[in-house]
Parts: structure tokens; C-alpha cells; sequence
């Protein structure tokens, strides 16, 4: 089972995102501030984060550089933000991909296997059942 961090200060969305991934085989520790996101990062070593930018207090292009100074685990943007600079600027302050706000259920599963793979340095597998249910 991997684990996913789901650094994101609205609860609703962490627990649709546990109610997601559950069900395919991710353990999914919610965090619902940047600070509680990078001790939870130490505590539970987790497999893949996925984190928001628009976060009260710490934002989530701080929390990501934050996390470089410790780890190398992937970190996966997930957020409403989509204008190019915006991308731009969480993949510069350290994060692997970025996903918009709604993506699809199948495309953030595979998204997540593909950086825990590519993370744990093994070969693509068969392709996933791919669901398109927009979270």
C-alpha cells in the first residue's frame, strides 16, 4: 500500500481525495496546513504528496521548497490554478507535476502511480483501469 500526504487546508477536499484513493490501494494522510504538512513528511515518510498552493499562513510554493530541504519525495500540485506562470512556479520550487482542479479521478491515480514508480526506480506496468470522474 502506498502512502499519500494530501497537504490541503479545505477538509472537504482531503477527504474526497481519501474517498478517491482508498479504494485503489493508497493509505492517505491528510494535512491541513503547510507546517502540519512538512512534519507529517517526516513523521509518515509518505510514497507521494499531493499538495495545494492556495493555502492560508504557508503557501503551497513554500511548503514545496520547504520539503526540498529534507526529501526527494515526488510532489504532485494539485489546484485551481492553471496559467502557465503559475505551473511555471511549482515546478521551479521543486514539485514533480501539477495537476488542474477538476482532473479526473483515473488521471490522478495514474498520475501518483507513475511518480511512485518512476520514485522507486521500477518499470511502467500494464495500464490501470482509468476511471473519468472529475474530483
Amino acid at each position: 500500500m502506498s502512502k499519500v500526504l494530501v497537504i490541503d487546508d479545505d477538509p472537504a477536499t482531503t477527504e474526497l481525495l481519501k474517498l478517491i484513493l482508498t479504494p485503489h490501494g493508497f493509505e492517505v494522510f491528510p494535512a491541513h496546513s503547510g507546517e502540519e504538512g512538512i512534519r507529517l513528511t517526516r513523521e509518515k515518510t509518505p510514497d507521494v504528496i499531493i499538495l495545494d498552493l492556495m493555502m492560508p499562513g504557508m503557501d503551497g510554493w513554500e511548503v514545496c521548497r520547504r520539503l526540498r530541504d529534507f526529501c526527494q519525495t515526488p510532489i504532485l500540485v494539485l489546484s485551481a490554478l492553471d496559467t502557465p506562470g503559475h505551473v511555471a512556479a511549482a515546478l521551479d520550487a521543486g514539485a514533480d507535476d501539477y495537476l488542474v482542479k477538476p482532473a479526473s479521478s483515473g488521471l490522478l491515480v495514474a498520475r501518483l502511480n507513475v511518480l511512485i514508480r518512476r520514485a522507486a526506480g521500477k518499470p511502467a506496468s500494464a495500464a490501470a483501469k482509468i476511471s473519468t470522474q472529475p474530483i
